[in-house]
């Protein structure tokens, strides 16, 4: 048994949201126990104590939308790349990168990022992967990263047309293993859904060949309306909107995540609501690649449930959760908007999209639920307690607070350091990888 302690603890759980002076009792990969500190100790006298150093106990974060794929790109500049709109972001950086992936560029990518993620607090993610040099096998590569470090997460393949019928197969094959070994394996700590690129991308028979080799095994994870390119495509190519031609090959349902929406109509709105199909919002990526604000307030507001993600823009979720704020409000030119929507969309709309494929409730210090928790170093010098843990969050914390990471009753990270691995020896490992990367992309050596 583990038990952390010496910190405030905060639960997320509304039937008791804090603890001043708390711990959290962790029996195996589950949460047995939250209360005060003096009392779990005398309770549980032979457990592990892993000392929180006053620091703030919390459930780990959610990365509901990210890129493993980008792992790599850290300071790359490509020579000659300089876009000028969406497009032109995709094709001079972002495919480009991942049609010269190997498979050990994709285990090096895979790295980066877990790394990162553990650092910033972050527990769960989804992850939308691409490498399109060599797609068979990628997922089960990043899936034997994940589980060696430690990291819980759900994982899928990006089909496009983009290079051929090929390897649009090779994709869609890539998904359809790796998903049916998935729900064999029925593992709680990596699931899979079956992805797919942005719909100008995807032809109506590539959705159709989608839709019958996933034959219901898991729900789909797909760009849409990310840019206007997305929405005219469909317009002209097919008579409707991009939501509807997903809507019409069946892909929409409680299990789909939309990834985006930011250029979706009233009635796109309605078709998400209405299937129960989840939207995940990645604020700081939208702004990076100007594509726009999506209208999340609007989708709250129908009942759609929106997550938030970084498109891989980020590893931390505090980070993103600061510029979804500032972003909606310079949107609606109101101040007053956005901040119960920003909360919802991290603690409770990422937990909510996790229960879709995760067995243990996430996101939450109770009973039962994964044993997923992180010490955030923060010492605060104005009243803080549950009622406005929110705006000490906001204005005091990030990713980079995070001093212990534990995920499924392990202690992967403490006290800013790796316990388990080897840091230095796979940042080297990852290091040489990139320059493999960096020197084709701009043919020389690094």
């Amino acid at each position: 048994m583990l038990l952390l302690g010496n910190g405030t603890v905060i639960t997320r759980a509304e039937a008791h949201p804090w603890y001043p002076d708390g711990a959290v009792a962790m029996e195996g990969s589950t949460i047995k126990e939250v209360g005060p500190l003096a009392e779990l100790r005398e309770k549980y006298p032979q457990a592990e104590f892993v000392d929180a150093r006053g620091g703030i106990i919390m459930p780990g974060l959610i990365n509901a939308h990210t890129h493993i794929y980008s792992g790599l790109a850290r300071g790359l500049a490509i020579e000659g790349n300089n876009p000028t709109n969406f497009l032109e972001v995709l094709e001079g950086m972002w495919w480009n990168i991942d049609r010269h992936l190997t498979l050990d560029g994709t285990r090096a990518s895979a790295w980066a990022t877990v790394l990162e993620c553990i650092r910033n607090g972050v527990t769960t993610i989804f992850d939308h992967h691409a490498s399109f040099r060599e797609i068979p096998g990628s997922l089960f590569a990043i899936k034997d990263v994940c589980r060696e470090a430690g990291i819980r997460a759900c994982l899928c393949y990006e089909v496009s047309d983009r290079d051929g019928e090929a390897k649009r197969d090779q994709a869609i094959a890539e998904n359809a293993d790796f998903a049916r070994w998935a729900a064999a394996e029925d593992d709680d700590m990596i699931k899979a859904m079956f992805g797919g690129h942005a719909l100008f991308t995807l032809s109506d028979k590539t959705l159709e060949k989608m839709a019958a080799a996933n034959d219901g095994l898991t729900g789909f994870h797909i760009h849409v309306a990310e840019g206007m390119n997305d929405v005219y495509d469909s317009l002209r190519g097919y008579g409707c909107a991009p939501v509807e031609r997903l809507l019409h090959h069946g892909m929409l349902g409680q299990r789909t995540i939309l990834g985006h929406c930011i250029h979706v109509s009233g009635a796109e709105m309605d078709m998400i609501r209405e299937t129960g199909t989840m939207v995940v919002n990645n604020p700081e990526s939208n702004m990076g690649n100007a594509v726009g604000c999506a209208p999340v307030l609007q989708m709250m507001e129908k009942g759609i449930t929106v997550g938030m993600g970084t498109d891989a823009y980020t590893h931390d979720m505090l980070e993103s959760l600061k510029v979804f704020l500032i972003i909606q409000r310079h949107n609606a030119c109101l101040p007053n908007v956005a901040w119960g929507e920003a909360m919802t969309m991290l603690f409770r709309n990422n937990a909510a999209i996790g229960e879709q494929y995760f067995k243990k409730p996430l996101g939450v210090l109770e009973p039962g639920a994964a044993a997923d928790v992180i010490v955030m170093d923060y010492k605060p010098f104005t009243p803080f307690s549950h009622e406005n843990i929110d705006g000490h969050m906001l204005f005091g914390m990030m990713g980079r607070s995070c001093t212990h990471t534990i995920i499924n009753g392990k202690v992967l990270y403490k006290d800013r350091a790796f316990v388990d691995l080897d840091e230095d020896a796979i940042n080297a490992w990852t290091m040489e990888q990139a320059k493999k990367l960096w020197g084709e992309l701009n043919h020389r050596t690094y």
